[in-house]
């Protein structure tokens, strides 16, 4: 992705995007895959722009005010460093904005976290972790927001929760029984092999 280019890329579910996500460089692109994949997981429309606030500050700003007129309801921004884009973005539009700190090999990403998340009052951003967790999470997140308004979207994030839990419930049962711990299985000895007193 070229940061000259002018045309946004409409990605996910067929139909007008939703969902405006915008990384600040183009070494962002994998990083954000998972945001993506589960935009798409939902059915979400999107939009992909690479825009930097301090090399294309002028895109930025343009970007942003245009975005809820163009018919977006929720903004991802993704950046490492001075990672000000989604602040940038947050601070031009109605639209609520979520921001991905991208992790860095200077810092680990606390840089781009401290970055994203110390916004000053009335300019919020939604920031989600360093990491895989993170862009997944603002995918999620994007969704919540637009469920608010559509039905169908909400029971897709029931299921989703759901099949969280099984997960989890899964991996329970799966774990390997010490009957060490079992009380029952002692039979009257003791944890470390010897018979309690009588």
């Amino acid at each position: 992705m070229s940061e000259k280019s002018k045309t946004p890329s409409d990605r996910g579910a067929k139909g007008s995007p939703l969902v405006g996500v915008v990384m600040g460089s183009d070494s962002d692109a994998e990083a954000l895959r998972p945001c993506l994949d589960t935009l798409t997981e939902f059915g979400i429309p999107y939009e992909v722009r690479v825009i930097s606030a301090h090399r294309t500050p002028d895109a930025a700003h343009e970007y942003a005010r245009a975005a809820a007129d163009r018919g977006l309801a929720c903004l991802i921004a993704a950046a490492g460093g001075a990672a000000h884009l989604a602040g940038v973005l947050a601070s031009l539009t109605p639209l609520p904005v979520i921001g991905i700190p991208i992790k860095t090999s200077s810092l680990g990403g606390i840089d781009s976290l401290l970055s994203t998340v110390q916004m000053p009052a009335g300019v919020p951003v939604a920031t989600v972790a360093i990491g895989k967790a993170g862009p997944v999470n603002a995918a999620i997140l994007a969704a919540q927001i637009l469920a608010l308004a559509d039905a169908g979207l909400r029971k897709k994030l029931v299921a989703y929760k759901a099949r969280l839990a099984d997960r989890v419930a899964e991996a329970d049962r799966n774990l390997s029984f010490d009957p060490s711990l079992d009380p029952e299985a002692l039979d009257g000895e003791a944890l470390d092999g010897r018979k309690p007193d009588a």
